[in-house]
């Protein structure tokens, strides 16, 4: 199993397509990897073609060509999604961030998975442009 950093992020190396991916969401501690598993799939259905990679220990999703919409980081307590154009999406995701573009998503254990907003929120970011790294 790798290691987790301070924070609780599972430390996998830079990789690019679903098997770097897959191995952070199988590395994520406790209920966040049954939750990441459960994103996986959500952002597959609702973006076909998605293009994953995993960066600064954080899986990516983005379009080939178009940069990344959103990225995904383990704390302690809870996982955040970041739509890197996220100030664009409407109903806004609640959580503001030191870069105006990007707005977060918390999911904490005990959270109801809203997949409806989810995919919504999944489905606009990847219509924007996305962030080059």
């Amino acid at each position: 199993m790798p290691p987790l950093l301070s924070g609780g992020n599972p430390q996998i190396a830079k990789g690019y397509g679903d098997a770097p991916v897959q191995a952070y969401i199988a590395a994520m501690p406790g209920w966040k990897s049954a939750v990441g598993h459960r994103l996986d799939a959500l952002i597959e259905r609702t973006v076909p073609g998605v293009h994953k990679a995993v960066k600064w220990n954080s899986p990516l999703y983005g379009i080939e060509g178009n940069g990344w919409f959103l990225g995904v980081h383990c704390y302690v307590r809870y996982i955040k999604l970041a739509f890197f154009r996220g100030a664009a999406l409407r109903p806004l995701p609640p959580v503001a961030s030191k870069t105006p573009h990007t707005r977060y998503f918390h999911l904490h254990e005990d959270d109801e998975l809203d997949e409806a907003q989810l995919a919504d929120w999944i489905r606009q970011a990847s219509r924007l442009p996305g962030e080059r790294m």
